[in-house]
């Protein structure tokens, strides 16, 4: 299994990949993505390559977007609010590869490449009732810090979502 950059020629397998992603969460949290989101903001993603694939063999484990900024930032009591930063968006895993560590072995990668461009801190936001998602990033070591995004997606449908991040020094 190795990390790379998507390519265009992956749309169609990331779409495939999410959309079962999408289903799974659903079961579990209730409708958090959907038909739109996550996989109709992927070209872009790709296009200014801040989508990531873990492949195994020529099938996407996972996936994860990391950029430089959150429009949401300024509404969490970040540890360093002008710290250098990288933000995880757009994180999921292949439902035929959950329950064998490769949520953590992509955050791991998170990390490194946070590391890799200078950032003091990896940072996410995760929607208040994505138990599963929360429990991992606390594992992992994140810390939920103080604040909350209200996220107005569609038709009086507000998302609660907290800010959680982690120091990148090892």
């Amino acid at each position: 299994m190795k990390f790379r950059l998507a390519e265009i020629n992956d749309l169609p397998q990331l779409k495939e990949v999410f959309t079962e992603v999408t289903k799974n969460m659903t079961k579990t949290c209730g409708e958090i993505w959907n038909d739109y989101y996550p996989c109709e903001l992927f070209e872009g993603d790709i296009e200014r390559k801040e989508l990531y694939i873990l492949e195994d063999k020529e099938t996407i484990v996972s996936a994860i977007v990391l950029c430089k900024n959150n429009p949401a930032e300024e509404f969490i009591e970040w540890q360093d609010k002008n710290a250098e930063v990288l933000y995880v968006e757009r994180f999921g895993v292949n439902v035929n590869y959950q329950r064998r560590g490769i949520a953590g072995k992509t955050l791991r990668f998170a990390l490194d490449m946070a590391r890799e461009e200078k950032a003091e801190y990896l940072r996410l936001f995760v929607v208040d009732r994505n138990f599963p998602a929360i429990a991992l990033y606390e594992k992992f070591g994140f810390e939920r810090k103080q604040g909350v995004f209200y996220e107005d997606i569609d038709d009086g449908i507000v998302y609660t979502e907290y800010g959680y991040e982690i120091k990148t020094e090892e």
